[in-house]
């Protein structure tokens, strides 16, 4: 169903059949389609309520029917994730679209430090299927390994997937080094087996630009 054309247009094929996106986000369309939206962009009550609490905002349309849709995002190259059955953890302003059939929900990654005990929750995607996430330039995969642990700064991380334990650790940056940094400094500690995409542009974090 998913393909691209170019590296930042989305293009899905619909034969009946429906797709989940990122609500907003579709450019063009042809053939007869129905559009919905779906509040939350959780699984249920509990993801809706979930994403109300922490903040992890993902406003989501499903489109349904026969022709092609047409997705893009602000010109964020788009990359594409096949899922047999794992999950996906995302940033939710990363994710463009999944196969209607992939469960989308919230889970809770950890503490941003003991001092303000904010935590920090991320988009999941799971089941089988695709899944279009979106990167702020060209998205990297790196992979983690038993014997290669990766760390990460938080305002480039976009998505992990596979056997991963994902830990934060206070660190410094690179603009701290250039008495740049803001708020508390921290770092993703990835370990395990699986890979990790990074954007080669950081974003303002919970923890300040870092």
């Amino acid at each position: 169903m998913f393909r691209l054309e170019g590296s930042r247009v989305l293009a899905v094929d619909m034969t009946g059949d429906a797709v989940k996106a990122k609500n907003g986000a579709m450019v063009a369309y042809d053939g007869r389609m129905s559009f919905k939206k779906l509040t939350g962009g959780g699984e249920g009550l509990r993801g809706m309520v979930t994403r109300r609490i922490t903040g992890e905002q993902m406003t989501v349309m499903e489109v349904k029917g026969h022709g092609t849709c047409w997705f893009a995002d602000r010109a964020a190259e788009i990359n594409l994730v096949d899922l047999q059955g794992d999950k996906l953890y995302v940033e939710s302003s990363n994710l463009l679209a999944t196969d209607a059939g992939l469960r989308t929900g919230t889970t809770f990654t950890g503490l941003r430090g003991a001092s303000q005990g904010n935590g920090l929750f991320t988009t999941t995607v799971e089941g089988r299927g695709q899944a279009a996430i979106m990167s702020d330039g060209p998205a990297v995969v790196l992979r983690v390994s038993p014997q290669y642990p990766l760390v990460v700064d938080p305002g480039a991380y976009i998505a992990h997937q596979g056997d991963v334990r994902q830990t934060f650790q206070s660190g410094v940056t690179f603009r701290t080094f250039l008495g740049e940094g803001g708020g508390e400094a921290f770092q993703i500690r990835f370990e395990g087996n699986g890979l990790v995409y990074v954007q080669p542009s950081e974003r303002n974090t919970v923890a300040g630009d870092v």
